[in-house]
């Protein structure tokens, strides 16, 4: 029973879904509404596990000391003041407390409540930061362990190092005085817009035959992992 019943509401609910989509009646989309409803507050229960798990990690981290666990308290800290900010300041709209906070202090928010503020002028930057240093990360490990060992090979690395040289002010610069089809700038912008748009709606359209093929296996009771153990 255990078992059956996640694969039976797996089943119901999968082809109940799929049905819905091709009926265009009030009540179809009052009931697609509902289940929007419903799987967003399903999906506060995944927040609730995600906070859970992060302060047992860090909380472990602190009570063992182990390397770094001074962040530890920096990420507890700041979970906790975002969510106090957030709780009392309001998230879009600005609360009473906004107000008063804005007449204490005299200052104005532009972004329209303080979380937002911490969204803008710290998560903002943090995460353009993270994923420089991760770019720079990637193109210097791809050029140390990329091998030129076939023709397919080397027209992907001659093709990357044209499109990063491309990118920055000194390819444009570099090319200026060609004529305008050798210039790099046009020259990445032809490979972006043919080749790799061509190469993207590849990928994209076996990511959708998967997810399609996967999520059929799921309604059908064919992939049974998300039950955990074996089938």
């Amino acid at each position: 029973m255990r078992r059956k019943l996640p694969l039976t509401i797996a089943f119901v609910c999968g082809i109940v879904m799929i049905i819905q989509f091709y009926i265009p009646h009030r009540i179809s989309q009052n009931f697609y509404r509902s289940m929007l409803n419903a799987l967003i507050i399903v999906g506060i229960f995944y927040y609730i596990l995600a906070i859970t798990s992060l302060v047992r990690v860090h909380k472990g981290k602190i009570k063992r000391k182990k390397k770094g666990w001074g962040f530890s308290y920096v990420t507890l800290i700041s979970l906790v003041i975002t969510a106090i900010v957030g709780v009392l300041c309001g998230a879009y709209q600005p609360t009473r407390i906004t107000t008063w906070l804005v007449e204490l202090f005299g200052f104005q928010i532009e972004q329209g409540t303080p979380l937002m503020v911490i969204y803008t002028y710290i998560q903002i930057p943090m995460g353009a930061t993270m994923f420089s240093l991760l770019a720079f990360f990637i193109a210097s490990a791809a050029f140390r362990a990329f091998k030129a060992r076939s023709l397919t090979a080397v027209l992907l690395l001659v093709t990357a190092f044209i499109v990063m040289l491309g990118r920055v002010p000194i390819g444009a610069l570099i090319t200026k005085k060609l004529p305008e089809v050798l210039q790099l700038t046009n020259i990445v912008e032809w490979i972006l817009n043919y080749p790799n748009m061509a190469a993207q709606r590849g990928i994209l359209m076996g990511v959708g035959l998967g997810m399609i093929a996967t999520s059929l296996k799921i309604i059908l009771g064919i992939e049974r992992a998300y039950l955990g153990g074996g089938d």
